[in-house]
């Protein structure tokens, strides 16, 4: 199974151009997108997941056309968005309950067997009679993975899944997702470049609506080998440095800015040619459109 969206564009009412011309191929399995906040992502998940309309271009799921058989395509989809609502005095089995009669599961002992087997998916089958109000962040994500489980999706959609989650918390949805990415498409929407790393086998770049790059991660930090520089200096260097070299990023490290530099030509004076690694990639690219120092 295959998604395939050639051409996307979308244009808000205040100008502002949201999906430039995007063409992306994602098979099964993990794919990560990934961008600065504001790059067009959110618009991109919400148009795949039917919740809104694009100016041009087109998606299909296999032979599904999207944007045109909306409700065919939800009966596919499973989607957690950034922002969820949860009623917090519901207890997570009767909120599943109604969301899997909402998706067509009629029968009550088949919804009864589908709830407790999605709560046992996501490690929440011992919470089952707790009000949502009282779950933790990552549990509320690891619900929302549950909700959007029911129905069996082929599709699944994931929108900043794990932006607040303590680590251990991420590591727990880490794991839920490499594990939906088995047997399904399962898109990861995120600013967070580990997120990435750790779980996509396939990845784009998107920022400012336009689409930077796409394909497998290793293959772009092949693409950026023996063009990253890295050097310390003082805070006060940093604006010096922007003027004569392509900065990509800086890190502070007690009191001194560790900066990454990228180059086509060998660095001397100080500079030390480093072993590039995902979140070099993702610089680079968005350096192109956008000053990743002040973003």
């Amino acid at each position: 199974m295959n998604l395939s969206i050639s051409n996307l564009s979308k244009t808000y009412s205040n100008g502002v151009k949201a999906l430039n011309n995007i063409s992306l191929t994602i098979p099964q399995g993990m794919f990560g997108l990934l961008g600065p906040n504001g790059a067009g992502k959110s618009t991109l998940m919400r148009t795949i997941s039917t919740l809104q309309d694009a100016d041009s271009g087109s998606i299909h799921l296999d032979e599904l056309d999207v944007l045109e058989n909306k409700q065919a395509v939800r009966e596919k989809l499973g989607y957690l968005p950034q922002d969820f609502g949860l009623y917090p005095r519901i207890s997570a089995e009767v909120m599943l309950d109604h969301i899997a009669q909402m998706k067509g599961v009629r029968n009550k002992s088949d919804r009864n067997y589908l709830v407790e087997s999605l709560l046992q998916k996501v490690n929440l089958y011992q919470h089952r009679k707790k009000a949502l109000g009282t779950f933790s962040g990552g549990m509320r994500q690891r619900f929302g993975i549950a909700q959007a489980l029911a129905g069996n999706p082929s599709l699944i959609i994931v929108d900043e899944p794990t932006a607040g989650l303590d680590p251990s918390e991420r590591n727990r949805f880490y794991n839920l997702l490499s594990e939906l990415g088995e047997n399904t498409i399962v898109i990861l929407s995120t600013h967070i470049v580990e997120d990435v790393s750790t779980l996509c086998s396939r990845m784009a770049i998107i920022c400012e609506g336009e689409l930077l790059m796409e394909g497998k991660p290793r293959d772009g930090i092949e693409a950026v080998a023996g063009k990253i520089y890295q050097k310390t200096i003082n805070k006060e260097e940093l604006d010096h440095y922007k003027n004569e070299y392509q900065v990509i990023s800086t890190k502070l490290i007690e009191g001194k800015l560790n900066m990454h530099v990228e180059s086509e030509l060998p660095l001397e004076a100080g500079f030390e040619l480093t072993t590039p690694d995902l979140e070099d990639v993702y610089f680079s690219h968005i350096a192109k459109k956008v000053d990743p120092i002040t973003i």
